[in-house]
């Protein structure tokens, strides 16, 4: 575990702007993001490593011969700070969001940050919230956690749920605990967000990231460790990853969002 601290970063081939992704988690406290978020991440595969922050992390993958990077963001530290989530709203570029089956007021957050989301990006995009439901542009799934606990009666309902969010709403009943679900959830999250199917935990090899680095640079891995085939898909956990700074975040929200309109005079960014 130590020898990762020696990993130089240089080593590792830079990845395609288009191929970088930022995931975010939100919702309330004790509805199973984590418990998510390990199993999307590792499936299951224990790898040993310290990150300073639980709640960045990143993965590194090799897919038909492109890299890519996924970073997840789980925003759950911002809950009772509106101006530092939405910042992280406007940095994500795709939202999970978690509720638990027996716990309404988990379900009345994720409506709530829902329409948060919809509406900052529609902010951006400079179409209105309402063409943004009509039409969402935003790829973000809805998950109903704890579907293991509910009894035969009781609990939110999915006709319900669909009837709030709309019938296009990508959503899913899951259990952390049993897995349940959660393969069509990481499908889904790589479809609306442009990502290969093969970023799903069952989908791809799991390598350490010494192996990773091995493969990408094309030295031999360490002993005992087989080379992945050349055409195989792999993926590492990055440990050293840090999270951005919010005014790196800050600085680029505004360039992205002036990217997309040449000529026009930067508007004052308000973070509200």
């Amino acid at each position: 575990g130590l020898r990762m601290a020696y990993i130089k970063t240089t080593d590792i081939t830079p990845t395609k702007p288009q191929n970088c992704k930022r995931i975010v988690v939100l919702g309330a406290p004790r509805v199973g993001k984590t418990s998510i978020l390990r199993r999307y991440l590792t499936d299951g595969f224990v790898e040993e490593y310290s990150p300073t922050s639980e709640d960045f992390l990143r993965k590194l993958f090799r897919i038909r011969g492109e890299t890519y990077q996924i970073d997840v963001l789980d925003a759950s530290r911002e809950r009772d700070f509106p101006a530092k989530r939405r910042l992280s709203i406007l940095t994500g570029d795709i939202f999970l969001l978690v509720f638990s089956l027996d716990d309404r007021s988990s379900f009345d957050e994720v409506c709530a940050l829902r329409s948060e989301i919809l509406a900052a990006k529609s902010k951006l995009t400079k179409s209105s919230a309402a063409e943004q439901c009509a039409q969402p542009q935003v790829p973000l799934v809805v998950c109903a956690n704890k579907v293991d606990t509910l009894k035969s009666e009781g609990g939110i309902s999915k006709s319900e749920v669909l009837q709030v969010l709309g019938d296009d709403c990508a959503y899913f009943e899951t259990s952390a605990k049993e897995s349940t679900n959660l393969e069509e959830v990481f499908e889904t999250l790589a479809t609306l967000g442009g990502l290969p199917a093969e970023t799903g935990p069952s989908q791809h090899r799991k390598l350490s990231l010494s192996s990773y680095q091995a493969m990408r640079t094309g030295r031999v891995p360490g002993r005992g460790c087989q080379a992945p085939g050349r055409d195989e898909a792999c993926g590492a956990l990055y440990p050293l990853a840090r999270r951005p700074s919010f005014s790196t975040d800050l600085r680029q929200v505004i360039g992205s969002h002036t990217a997309r309109k040449p000529g026009k005079a930067l508007e004052k960014c308000r973070i509200q």
